[in-house]
């Protein structure tokens, strides 16, 4: 029978997408691996490979369509000898018994309990009960690694096991962790004021209006949620950079030869993943009944692009050193800016860092990225007339302030890690011990 390609769920929230463009076309001979099409989502523009071998016999999806639901049919694959069934046409209901479904290149391996919910097993053997429903793919990998097919639940359409089903199962067997289910985000209450009635307050007025993407509807979702649920609280701290501004013009000297440069951000990078290993409690997230306490210092940093931001995770940052944070934080700030960032590029973390001094901002206050259970916010470094022992000095000054979630990170909790990170950075050569 012939198998229907489903448009993909890129991350645990994803609902829809928009079918950017086609890599093949009809009548194309189609391996798995190939690549198939690009769909935006509202993170990234993603490659997607097949996982079934055939002919690509009929797009029912046109490239630039937006909106396309997840588990909508966006193509018909067929095996040698089938034809397009002639009912099929665009939006067309289910063709076949059985369906494929497209992933993302490179692949990435999503816990389980973090993957959209399965559809219901029915087909997940086949007509005589004996052949689990997997791709090829999933098959291939499972006998490498010894795996039995059995035992795993797929994620795919109806069922279906799919790569990602079996590597977070060879995932759990070598390490099992507990892993917080993220529920979807519901979408904020309607306002009392609809878009048409706040557009006939300004009839007669010249307006543009912009229509809301992927992204921006989900920064909308997301803030509205943490704001509303969140019960933030704001610590400042000023900090003094003359000694960090020292240590960095010397080291980067000694670093011209290899064309590293380390910025004032990778610093406060790593003095937040060391002073989150200081204080360990406040290295945690909310998970709705329970707080995880995380053992690695992943810290996301806010990463501004055309229409919105991205906050891509530096993992281990409390291991690496300040030249590696420096050219993997540039690596995804350019990944971010292309929107290519893959799933595992940005999920995660405990900690997150917004940095706003390069904008000539002195101070600001940051909203929590759920499930992180607090945000550093950056100013820029400024010269002021500050006192020591009676004496005015000038010292060049940055402006932090620390937005933590009190259900997880109380006052005196958060003011230890602030004091902690505020250490680091004026003694930036404790950073290398």
């Amino acid at each position: 029978m012939p198998t229907e390609i489903l448009m993909p769920a890129l991350s645990p929230t994803m609902e829809e997408g928009t079918l950017a463009r086609w890599l093949k076309k009809e009548g194309d001979i189609v391996k798995a691996g190939d690549i198939l099409a690009e769909i935006e989502t509202d993170k990234a523009t993603m490659e997607f490979e097949a996982v079934d071998e055939g002919k690509l016999g009929k797009i029912l999806v046109e490239a630039g369509s937006e909106g396309v639901k997840v588990n909508t049919p966006i193509a018909i694959l067929l095996a040698e000898g089938e034809d397009v069934p002639q009912a099929v046409g665009k939006s067309s209901g289910p063709v076949g018994q059985t369906q494929s479904q497209v992933m993302p290149s490179p692949e990435v391996s999503v816990p389980e309990q973090q993957r959209p919910a399965a559809s219901p097993p029915q087909d997940r053997k086949a007509a005589d009960q004996t052949r689990v429903f997997a791709s090829p793919l999933a098959r291939r990998i499972a006998s490498d690694k010894g795996i039995e097919l059995e035992g795993i639940i797929g994620s795919g359409p109806h069922g279906r096991i799919v790569r990602t089903d079996v590597e977070a199962a060879a995932s759990s067997v070598r390490e099992p962790t507990a892993v917080v289910p993220v529920t979807a985000v519901s979408p904020p209450a309607t306002a009392s004021t609809s878009a048409d009635a706040v557009a006939k307050l300004y009839a007669g007025r010249t307006f543009e209006e912009i229509r809301l993407d992927g992204m921006r509807k989900t920064i909308a979702i997301r803030l509205a949620e943490a704001k509303q649920t969140i019960p933030h609280f704001y610590l400042r701290r000023d900090i003094r950079l003359d000694a960090l501004m020292t240590f960095r013009t010397d080291l980067n000297a000694r670093l011209d030869a290899r064309k590293i440069k380390i910025s004032v951000n990778d610093f406060i990078i790593k003095a937040s993943a060391l002073a989150l290993q200081q204080v360990p409690m406040a290295n945690a997230v909310w998970a709705g009944d329970r707080i995880l306490k995380m053992k690695a210092s992943d810290v996301a940093v806010a990463v501004a692009v055309e229409g919105g931001l991205y906050t891509p995770v530096i993992r281990d940052a409390e291991a690496k050193s300040l030249s590696a944070i420096s050219s993997e934080m540039k690596e995804l700030a350019a990944k971010a800016r292309d929107r290519r960032l893959a799933p595992q590029d940005y999920l995660g973390g405990s900690f997150a860092i917004s940095n706003l001094g390069m904008y000539g901002i002195d101070s600001f206050d940051a909203v929590i990225n759920p499930p992180h259970a607090a945000i550093l916010a950056v100013g820029a470094g400024v010269q002021k007339a500050i006192v020591i022992n009676g004496l005015v000095e000038v010292g060049t000054i940055m402006t932090v302030t620390l937005s933590a979630d009190h259900r997880v990170i109380d006052g005196a909790l958060g003011a230890e890690l602030l004091t902690a990170i505020k250490d680091y950075l004026e003694n930036p050569v404790t950073m290398l011990v």
